[in-house]
């Protein structure tokens, strides 16, 4: 499986209907209708807005795609069959028409939808997925710094800090690295 690590754009032209892409990474359904918003805000005179997406939840990947009134299958279901195909999730793909005056007819929408798409992921940058997962661990004010460092170095993050009689850490780290560190940073070995 693979997600994006940086947003990409790309437009076109066919027989005068103008389409622009924009794939970014998304994490819920929330935060990609934000991203779909955005899109509308910006175009509010374009005609369609056909979208796909694939998250990853607690109970699987979730897809979810959108035609926006273009004839049944033949935008957003396009664009997902995409992210399927490059096995891509967390990740949404919102394509803009401007109507030129011309029908392309459904194999033509589809095609436009598509290679849209295909061009904008074309401009991103495609990576592996690692799942990643939140742990809240309290340690020492003495192993603060030596935590921060081992959560970099694994490509998590330091999402929060408390500070009572101890540290209180939220980091975000790739799953297959939780239990190392919780045995490594087990409360009672060094408060």
């Amino acid at each position: 499986m693979y997600t994006i690590e940086q947003a990409g754009s790309a437009e076109q032209t066919l027989q005068k209907s103008r389409f622009i892409a924009w794939v970014s990474q998304t994490t819920s359904e929330q935060h990609a209708l934000q991203f779909l918003r955005a899109i509308v805000t910006q175009h509010v005179s374009a005609h369609h807005l056909a979208y796909a997406y694939r998250i990853k939840t607690l109970n699987g990947i979730v897809p979810r795609f959108s035609d926006a009134g273009e004839p049944s299958g033949t935008a957003g279901k396009p664009i997902l069959q995409i992210l399927e195909g490059r096995e891509l999730i967390n990740v949404c793909i919102g394509v803009v028409r401007y109507y030129g005056g011309i029908n392309l007819g459904t194999g033509g929408l589809a095609r436009a939808y598509s290679g849209t798409a295909k061009l904008a992921l074309e401009t991103a940058l495609i990576m592996p997925f690692i799942e990643m997962q939140e742990l809240t661990l309290k340690v020492a004010y003495s192993r603060i710094d030596e935590l921060t460092r081992l959560v970099l170095q694994l490509k998590g993050k330091v999402l929060n800090k408390v500070f009572t009689d101890g540290a209180q850490l939220t980091i975000s780290l790739p799953i297959a690295h939780i239990n190392n560190i919780k045995k490594r940073f087990h409360e009672k070995s060094f408060l």
